[in-house]
């Protein structure tokens, strides 16, 4: 198996490499304002088809034909040079990708282009108290009142609300139908009377997360994704992008990257733990998960460039991601060692070094089995979908 580039492909990487020198990081005169300026960056790496890559130009994408490698390169050279790629949030990772297949062609036109110029910026409303895994069983209701929907309810862990303009939601619209029948996709704009957003402190001490409540909040009638009662579908759609994303691999390798430079500057039994062979085993072991994922992750991208369903490689990718990342924090806090009873978790502090960074790498990894379906639910899905086996209802 030859697992190289090849000629082409490294001919490509130079194209983008010189990209970059170019364009990345702007140089002092190319503006006031950074995020001005990562702004005119993406316009740039937009027209060249480096991101935004499987979104039609008429939307403000590129339009690129899908190719995982060049897809790799492009990854691996704008992560060297600390270039931003498409801007984060669940409106380019999530929204975007649903709306392309469900929506309807205003839809498209009305929010994809905004919402890759962060100009939009949207919130998840999936989760409620007590729908979280089990969310078939949500609550929040919304009914159709002339030309507009009437939405109450509630909705907790909607990541960055508080600075969102919209929402996509899901609400009971169909009282009389089966859990899974009754539930509609709707979009909704945050900033309206009937609306109100508390922030939740985490653990970590950062405050991200948010409980949202709608009191006789409306969204007009035609912002319903799909039709009335297609909600669960739909929102398998919105999973689906969330969890072949891709960027649960880069994560852990960076952070993999991390935790052997750690390793190099700490001791352990008065030694480098680089040195240690328990710590170069575990150093081992976890890189072979990384890669072993890296590479499931070229597969399962093939896949779906070939219009094949990857079935059960989503849910195994989401729950090895997770369990990942727990292990490179665990070895991290451990190498940490004392100091993390100096631990500072200041809110306020958007860039940890040292031991804050492992411990809040540490508290993140909790969040990562628990965010977007948890672990539990991960290991449900592959075992019952996908092997056969019995339902536990225990």
């Amino acid at each position: 198996m030859d697992l190289s580039y090849g000629p082409e492909y490294e001919t490509f990487r130079a194209e983008v490499a010189d990209f970059l020198a170019r364009n990345w990081p702007p140089r002092e005169g190319d503006g006031e304002d950074r995020d001005a300026q990562v702004t005119e960056f993406r316009r740039r790496a937009t027209e060249r088809g480096y991101v935004y890559r499987g979104i039609p130009k008429k939307y403000g994408g590129s339009e690129q034909p899908a190719d995982l490698l060049r897809a790799r390169i492009i990854g691996e050279e704008f992560a060297r040079v600390h270039a931003p790629r498409e801007l984060p949030g669940g409106g380019v990772g999530h929204l975007v990708g649903t709306l392309l297949e469900c929506g309807t062609e205003w839809q498209r036109q009305q929010f994809i282009p905004k919402t890759l110029t962060g100009e939009y910026f949207w919130a998840q409303g999936y989760s409620e108290p007590g729908a979280g895994s089990d969310l078939a069983s949500l609550r929040t209701r919304a009914e159709l009142v002339g030309d507009k929907w009437v939405i109450n309810g509630q909705k907790i862990w909607s990541s960055y609300a508080y600075k969102a303009q919209y929402m996509f939601l899901l609400a009971r619209t169909e009282p009389q139908a089966s859990r899974h029948r009754g539930i509609s996709y709707l979009l909704l704009d945050l900033h309206q009377p009937g609306v109100e957003i508390r922030r939740i402190r985490q653990i970590t001490g950062q405050s991200e997360f948010c409980e949202v409540f709608f009191t006789d909040a409306t969204t007009p009638a035609e912002w319903i994704v799909g039709n009335r009662g297609e909600g669960w579908n739909i929102s398998r759609v919105t999973l689906k992008h969330e969890r072949s994303s891709g960027r649960g691999v880069d994560w852990n390798a960076a952070h993999f990257s991390w935790l052997v430079e750690l390793a190099k500057r700490s001791l352990y039994d008065g030694r480098p733990a680089i040195e240690s062979p328990e710590i170069r085993r575990q150093l081992a072991v976890i890189q072979g998960y990384v890669e072993a994922m890296r590479y499931s992750s070229y597969r399962q991208v093939s896949m779906e460039a070939q219009g094949e369903d990857p079935g059960m490689f989503r849910s195994l990718m989401k729950l090895t991601g997770s369990e990942i990342a727990e292990k490179i924090a665990m070895l991290g806090s451990r190498l940490v060692g004392d100091e993390l009873m100096l631990l500072d978790m200041d809110s306020r502090r958007e860039v940890r070094r040292g031991s804050d960074r492992w411990v809040h790498l540490l508290m993140s990894s909790l969040v990562m089995a628990i965010a977007g379906g948890s672990s539990n639910i991960q290991r449900n899905i592959i075992a019952e979908r996908n092997l056969g086996l019995p339902r536990d209802n225990t």
